[in-house]
């Protein structure tokens, strides 16, 4: 295979011979042209060979063109404009009063030196009259145009008829084609380990338009797992058989029915807005495309903003898009939360959990999917008390997990299961429902005579526990309603109609929604949704295969953090995970917990229309930075001498102020990137300030962004 299009080749070379002369068509035959049009690149293929150089996080890569460095001794456009005007002006007087003779003819002596008397009457003195001109008239232009600084002028005004200086040009849609070895439109890996023949089959289905961005970034991902496990000529058969459809998500689909932002699977970046081109913005943020990126995810996320600030259709809903693409592309698993309001298709996921709804094939799974029962009551005990402090009644959740260990463990060893709702609520609220626990224990025998020694020192411990079982026993109840009968099904207990998804799943590339039942069960929908995000900072961390990402996108996480969820929330970097977390105000969160979880994030995100005392938190965190003041003072100028008085007075007579002189003081200080007044009364609708913090630990300055794809 050639490098590209071999017509595109013959356009860009020169020298090519002129295609040999066609015999004339016969009679009734369309006409054939002496040379085909070139064929149209398809637009995969621009996109593969798009440029995406390094960037500072953030920053949107497909075809970014770094800004200019900024000169900190650059002068300004009207001072030089100025000052090349005055010096042009000087320059033309000079000329004018030595042409004119005004300065006598002192400056012709060099003339008259050179040039022999001989010529004084003959043209050649004019001759050299005018080179001597020409020569005095080119050093006084080059004189003051240095002083003035005309080149410079010049360059600016280039610049500004070739379009707004630190503006990026549109991307050809026709870049050149790399060289064969690095160009990713013919997957040069793939022949370079000898699979020439899957590669021969990914191109020509690439130049036909039969491969989208997904298959390509699928593809790729599986061919990394293919030579992992040394299983690359499986990965050529199925790629010769079946071409861009080979090696097919569990779905079975290719694509999202519709996008709403631009991605780039290479890079795994989602478009969410254009960093405004302003002094408010560092440099080489401003004008470039704002991304997020599991580089930046994977430090979680807190966006906070009113509703209708765009913080769930300009940030949520790109986020969860793309980590849907990443899914389908085996890259990644997403897990997103919303309420029954939050609106949106389905058809995006593989599994769709809509809690209260008869119709939904799937419920969940109340403990995560694990088989521990430490490990389960940890993360139900965390959903049922994890809110409440030690202050408001025995709210420790660590006391409450071991007291729910001590109820689902005995069950577990006695029934091959966890309980169910029903079944839970009546071991927390009924002390028989134990004593018949405990003697079906006895009865067993075996080993699980050992977890009658739990159940003993549950009832000793009774005084102390009886709080916290009565606590937890309303909270069940508020799952056990019969909008929710069937959908908290354990697995190995009798089928349901509703099949209980797990959190588990996380080490596969599901793509999952669940629904909360937000209208007459919001108290419950709180329960649920700090059940999920325990989940899945538990289920996360324990992956055996962490090469997926594993995003949670929780859409409204009002009274969902607490101090073992922030503890969570810091461990998800070290395991390939992240969490977006989304907030109406800082409100929601305890007051003792919010500085706190702006610690535990690293991108925080602050939409328009914010409060002041919510902006104040984030100013805090986004601390200060040395800035250049200029301080001017104006003095007036008194005078005693009758002639500078006189002058004074003539010169306020015609501008109306005093003569004054102008002082200018300049010092460094430091203060705030964005103050609390400036978060929550300068930001326009529409825009938002991004602060993102990688893996790796870098961090960006407050990026003041206009969303929008």
């Amino acid at each position: 295979m050639g490098t590209g299009d071999p017509q595109e080749q013959g356009q860009q070379g020169g020298g090519h011979p002129p295609p040999p002369p066609v015999a004339p068509p016969s009679p009734g035959a369309p006409p054939v042209p002496a040379q085909a049009p070139p064929a149209a690149l398809p637009p995969l293929v621009a996109w593969l060979r798009a440029p995406r150089p390094e960037a500072r996080p953030g920053i949107w890569r497909c075809g970014h063109q770094a800004r200019p460095e900024l000169d900190p001794d650059r002068a300004p456009t009207r001072q030089i404009v100025v000052a090349a005007t005055v010096s042009f002006l000087v320059g033309w007087l000079l000329w004018s009063l030595l042409w004119n003779g005004y300065l006598g003819s002192y400056w012709i002596w060099p003339l008259a030196v050179l040039v022999p008397d001989s010529w004084r009457d003959d043209m050649s003195y004019v001759v050299c009259a005018y080179l001597y001109y020409a020569l005095v008239l080119g050093g006084i232009v080059v004189f003051f145009g240095r002083l003035g600084q005309w080149p410079e002028l010049l360059r600016r005004i280039g610049a500004r008829l070739r379009g707004p200086e630190g503006v990026v040009p549109a991307m050809p849609r026709t870049p050149p084609p790399p060289p064969p070895h690095e160009d990713p439109a013919l997957w040069p890996e793939l022949r370079a380990a000898g699979a020439v023949e899957a590669a021969e089959r990914l191109t020509a289905e690439l130049q036909a338009g039969r491969m989208s961005d997904v298959d390509q970034a699928r593809l790729a991902r599986a061919w990394q797992a293919a030579r992992a496990q040394q299983r690359g000529d499986a990965f050529g058969r199925a790629v010769v058989a079946e071409g861009a459809a080979a090696c097919p998500h569990g779905s079975r689909q290719r694509d999202l029915p519709a996008r709403v932002t631009r991605h780039d699977l290479v890079l795994r970046q989602v478009h969410v807005g254009t960093a405004v081109d302003s002094d408010r913005n560092a440099h080489e943020y401003r004008g470039a495309g704002i991304a997020l990126d599991p580089g930046v995810l994977g430090t979680s996320a807190l966006v906070v903003g009113p509703a209708g600030s765009g913080k769930t259709s300009r940030l949520v809903r790109p986020t969860v898009e793309s980590l849907c693409l990443q899914a389908l592309s085996g890259q990644a698993a997403v897990i997103s939360v919303t309420s029954g309001s939050s609106s949106g298709g389905d058809e995006a996921y593989d599994v769709v959990v809509r809690l209260g709804d008869p119709g939904s094939p799937f419920g969940l799974d109340l403990y995560g999917g694990v088989d521990d029962p430490d490990e389960a009551a940890a993360m139900l005990a965390e959903a049922l008390v994890g809110d409440l402090t030690t202050t408001q009644g025995g709210g420790d959740s660590r006391r409450a997990a071991t007291v729910l260990a001590q109820l689902v463990g005995p069950f577990q060893a006695l029934h091959g299961r966890f309980p169910d709702v029903p079944e839970l609520r009546e071991l927390l609220e009924d002390d028989q429902a134990l004593r018949e626990l405990r003697g079906a224990l006895e009865a067993k025998g075996g080993r699980a005579a050992v977890w009658v020694r739990e159940l003993d020192a549950l009832v000793r411990q009774a005084s102390r526990a009886g709080e916290i079982r009565a606590l937890m026993g309303d909270r069940v109840a508020l799952l056990d309603r019969p909008a929710f009968e069937g959908f908290f099904t354990a697995p190995g207990a009798p089928p349901a109609t509703h099949r209980p998804f797990s959190v588990r799943s996380l080490d596969r590339p599901v793509r999952a929604r669940i629904v909360l039942p937000e209208r007459g069960h919001a108290e419950a929908s709180r329960v649920l949704a700090r059940l999920i995000l325990a989940q899945f900072t538990e289920c996360a961390a324990a992956r055996a295969d962490q090469s997926l990402f594993a995003g949670l996108v929780m859409d409204d996480a009002a009274q969902v953090v607490t101090p073992q969820a922030l503890r969570g929330l810091q461990r998800l970097r070290s395991v390939n995970a992240g969490a977006m977390l989304t907030l109406r105000g800082l409100d929601e969160v305890p007051e003792h917990l919010r500085g706190p979880l702006l610690g535990a994030v690293g991108c925080r995100m602050v939409c328009a229309g914010v409060s002041t005392w919510d902006a104040q938190r984030f100013a805090e965190v986004w601390g200060t930075e040395w800035v250049e003041t200029r301080t001017v003072t104006n003095r007036q100028l008194v005078s005693d001498e009758p002639f500078t008085k006189f002058m004074h007075g003539v010169r306020k007579i015609a501008t109306g102020r005093y003569v004054s002189a102008e002082s200018v003081t300049v010092k460094r200080e430091q203060r705030q990137r964005w103050s609390a007044s400036e978060l929550a009364n300068d930001l326009s609708a529409g825009h938002a300030v991004l602060s993102f913090t990688t893996i790796r630990g870098e961090r960006t300055p407050p990026i003041l962004t206009q969303l929008g794809g």
